[in-house]
Order: C-alpha cells, then sequence, then structure tokens
C-alpha cells in the first residue's frame, strides 16, 4: 500500500469540512480529483474509506484509523516544513562553538545572553573540551565558530578578525613590581606566575614574552576561574598577565595595578573561523557583531581614567 502525504491532507480535509466540496475549496482542488484520490486509496486498502450513504460525509472505520495517522503524521511534517523555511531564510540553525582562549568566556557569555534573545530558534553550546582540536572540529562540522589568535591557511575555513586585545600585567598595588611603568621577561625571573590551566604555547605571556626571552618564572600556578587568580594577586600570591577585557574592574581597585608587558606593550587580535560557506547566514553574522562590540566596550571600560582618589 502506498500512502503519499497528499492521501493524508485529503483524509484530514473532507472529514473536518464534512463533504468533497468544501474539502475542494480548502485544499484548491477540484471535487473530481478528490473522489479519485480517495478511490486509489480505497482501491489499494481494499477497503471504504467513508460511509458514503451519511450526511455530513462520514469516515469509515478504516478511515479513521487513517485519519489518526495523518493527526499525527501532518504536524510534525508541518513542523518539518517550518524548520526547513527557517534554515532557508537563516533564523534556524546550530551554533556550537569551541574556544581556545581560555579568557574568552569572561566576554563570551555576556555576547551568547544578547545572541539568544534575538536568535531563540539557534541552538546555541560550548565546547570547550574540543579546545585544541577545534579547527578540525569545524572542518569536520562537529563544531561551528572557533575562537582562535592563531588563523591558519585552511581550505573551506575563513578567519574573521574580532578585536585587538592587550595582554597586561597584574600585581597587588604594594608589589615592588608596581612601581615600574612598564615590566619586561627579566621581571618574572623571580615571580610566582599565576596562568589559566592551559599549554604554555597558547599563554601569551609565554608565547610573546618569556618563551623568547628564554626566561623562567620562579613558579607557575594554574589556576581556572580568573576571580581566583585576581584574589591571589591581591594577596600577594603571585602576579599574573591577562587580557585588558578581564581586568576592566581592576582599574577601580586599590588593591591591583596593572602594567604593560615592555615599553611598547604586547597586542594580540582574535579571530573567529568560521566555515567560509556559513559566513554569510544572518546569524553568524550577527553574533560575530557582538563578539566585536562587547568585548570592545569591556575593555574601554577598563581603560577608562581612574577616579582621582584611586591614582
Amino acid at each position: 500500500m502506498h500512502i503519499e502525504f497528499r492521501h493524508l491532507r485529503t483524509i484530514k480535509a473532507i472529514h473536518d469540512a464534512g463533504g468533497m466540496s468544501r474539502a475542494a475549496d480548502l485544499l484548491n482542488t477540484t471535487q473530481s480529483a478528490l473522489s479519485h484520490q480517495v478511490k486509489g486509496i480505497e482501491a489499494q486498502a481494499g477497503v471504504e474509506l467513508f460511509v458514503r450513504r451519511s450526511k455530513p460525509l462520514k469516515l469509515s472505520a478504516a478511515g479513521h484509523r487513517l485519519l489518526r495517522l495523518a493527526e499525527r503524521i501532518l504536524p510534525e511534517i508541518e513542523a518539518l516544513e517550518q524548520d526547513f523555511a527557517g534554515l532557508r531564510s537563516g533564523n534556524v540553525g546550530r551554533m556550537h562553538i569551541a574556544i581556545e582562549c581560555h579568557a574568552c568566556f569572561e566576554w563570551l557569555f555576556p555576547v551568547l545572553e544578547r545572541f539568544r534573545k534575538s536568535w531563540p530558534e539557534v541552538d546555541v553550546d560550548i565546547r570547550p573540551g574540543l579546545a585544541f582540536g577545534a579547527l578540525p572540529a569545524l572542518q569536520r562540522e562537529e563544531v561551528d565558530l572557533v575562537v582562535s589568535s592563531d588563523p591558519e591557511n585552511l581550505p573551506g575555513v575563513t578567519f574573521t578578525p574580532l578585536f585587538d586585545y592587550e595582554a597586561v600585567f597584574v600585581a597587588a598595588a604594594s608589589h615592588p613590581l608596581a612601581a615600574k611603568p612598564f615590566v619586561e621577561a627579566e621581571d618574572f625571573r623571580d615571580q610566582t606566575l599565576i596562568t589559566y590551566p592551559v599549554e604554555r604555547p597558547r599563554l601569551d605571556v609565554f608565547s610573546q614574552l618569556l618563551i623568547p626571552a628564554r626566561v623562567e618564572p620562579a613558579g607557575v600556578r594554574q589556576v581556572e576561574l580568573t576571580a581566583v587568580i585576581l584574589l591571589l594577586v591581591a594577596s600577594q600570591r603571585g602576579v599574573s598577565v591577562l587580557p585588558d577585557w578581564v581586568v576592566r574592574e581592576v582599574r577601580y581597585s586599590s588593591d591591583y595595578v596593572t602594567r604593560p608587558l615592555t615599553r611598547n606593550g604586547i597586542v594580540r587580535r582574535l579571530y573567529a573561523a568560521t566555515r567560509t560557506a556559513d559566513v554569510g547566514k544572518p546569524y553568524m553574522a550577527d553574533l560575530l557583531a557582538l563578539a566585536n562590540e562587547i568585548p570592545s566596550a569591556m575593555r574601554g571600560a577598563a581603560q577608562e581614567p581612574a577616579p582621582a582618589d584611586l591614582v
């Protein structure tokens, strides 16, 4: 027996309308065409679907079985059609994100909070566990966006610049290095450096400063949370290097100071790696705009002049 979606729609329309003529109007077809469809289904099934002597036209027992099938399947088909329409329009989709930047959680959550309100039909997830295999996962379509500071020339992948940030030295206000206008690699030799639990080549302080200078800190302590890093720094348990957007509140606290790394500072750029085919999707474009706007605002807040009594 071969049942098509149009057959299910026909049975339901005749039942709802109570007759062939009104059902034909609902389906924008002719009464003759509907009658032909019904006879075709009955010929396949070997049973009558309607009690034809009744007015209005009523379903037989077999017809009710088919109606129940129609009432179960047709709403799912309509929902699927709406999903496909949303995908075509760019209103529905998936945004699974992998992060190669541990501190990025500090600005990514505000970005996603804004994003979900504008795009409630986009499935959002963060995959930190893919951090060190993120770009291959992007190519395999396991994730949809990778936040990275290390662009690569990969086929089918576009790296969109998000924003530049400065890696800044953070210490307790009473720390001896707080008196310096900037700090250099040699200043870390006798310091305990507090970092995120990330491989050294992926930390700016190592990749951009200490490794090139061949300087090893007196100790390295790894801490998961930014708030705990700042707590330890304020307690003079060590010093740290953090992105400027992370330390936006430090400028207004008398417990901390921030200083540039080297005289000229160390500025890095973050990128959003996406599949080239996805760049033009409306929700992707909106997320990339937010990913630039929010951390830039956070960084700007950190760079505002401190109140006079805290200078």
